[in-house]
């Protein structure tokens, strides 16, 4: 039972970034702009999130702050970061009209390298990891429990002991085990995305921009700020996504998202740029990514005895190895909006 509440627990938490960062690229290419630089926004965003992290301890461990206003702090200063480095997309693309997908490879390339600058300025030359503090996740004092409190108000009868201690050890791996503040934004901006997308205007034009810009700029839309807009939008949930990964992660920044920002190129695509089949992509890939990590613990699981260390490289590769063969199965049935990649020309028709 503890085991299936590690992995559901687990699922939650590593496809909250996958939700995100998708949620984002589907936010830049509906507006007509492919957004290749998620993983270079990401790192950036994971940088600053936990940058801020750092600077906060002092303040948290001596009670002047609670330790959630410090991880929102942190979660907003990311997606704001994400925002600034997003810029460097968007003016780019969209006022130099520069090939899209160059453009997010460079400053892909140029992320991690200048993670690792910023990170010795702050740290010290060599030290390349920066620590994430205790108390950056959701712990029973959060609300007020102690550790190990039982989650049910009936009394214990002696045959029934066992039964609720499975339980209650099922319902605190479930819910206090890996849980971060960045799980509840998650759900509240993926709501606000559906909203945004689909009910207001400004989400309809930014659709008619990534499909038709010219019939949009036809009937008064600015196609550039709304492009503007999808980049910037997209920059904020990657920066969050990457403070996210991070958190999940839980050793610490290295310059890194372990490519978690192409991952999530590949379940925007495999969700057609809509939000509900995003959700469904982000939750199948990081249940296999969690798989991977918790084959030792699974009895179904092969464990490939008599061939040592295969287990150990193969399973870590599920989520990679499923998204290829799911692309090429759903490719067919994929279509990215019609103006993704193209430059908007006033003078075109």
């Amino acid at each position: 039972m503890s085991v299936l509440a590690d992995i559901i627990s687990a699922t939650i938490v590593f496809a909250v970034p996958l939700l995100l960062v998708a949620m984002g690229g589907m936010f830049s290419e509906r507006s007509g702009i492919i957004n290749i630089a998620l993983e270079g926004i990401m790192i950036m965003g994971a940088l600053m999130g936990c940058l801020m992290l750092r600077w906060l301890n002092n303040a948290v461990a001596a009670g002047q702050m609670a330790a959630q206003l410090g991880v929102l702090i942190a979660t907003l200063f990311a997606g704001v970061c994400g925002i600034a480095f997003s810029v460097l997309l968007a003016f780019a693309s969209i006022n130099l009209k520069a090939d899209q997908t160059i453009g997010g490879t460079a400053l892909n390339m140029l992320a991690p390298a200048l993670a690792i600058v910023l990170t010795w300025v702050v740290q010290g030359q060599g030290q390349t990891t920066i620590l994430i503090p205790d108390w950056s996740r959701i712990t029973p004092a959060t609300f007020g429990l102690k550790e190990g409190s039982k989650f049910f108000g009936s009394p214990v009868v002696p045959q029934d002991a066992v039964t609720l201690k499975v339980q209650n050890d099922f319902l605190q791996n479930l819910f206090f085990k890996q849980t971060y503040l960045t799980t509840l934004l998650a759900v509240l901006l993926f709501a606000a995305g559906v909203i945004l997308l689909y009910k207001t205007k400004f989400g309809l034009r930014l659709m008619a921009c990534g499909e038709h810009p010219q019939a949009a700029a036809s009937v008064g839309i600015n196609v550039f700020k709304m492009r503007w807009a999808g980049v910037l939008i997209s920059g904020f949930l990657g920066g969050v996504g990457g403070l996210a990964f991070t958190l999940a992660a839980g050793s610490g920044f290295q310059s890194s998202v372990a490519g978690y920002g192409f991952l999530a190129l590949a379940v925007m695509i495999f969700g057609n740029w809509k939000p509900w089949s995003i959700l469904g992509a982000s939750i199948f890939f990081a249940l296999f990514k969690v798989i991977g990590a918790y084959a030792s613990s699974i009895p179904f699981m092969p464990q490939f005895k008599g061939l040592e260390g295969v287990s150990t490289y193969l399973y870590p590769m599920l989520p990679y190895i499923i998204t290829m063969i799911l692309l090429i199965l759903t490719s067919k049935k994929s279509r990215a909006p019609k103006a993704e990649g193209i430059p908007y020309d006033k003078g075109m028709r």
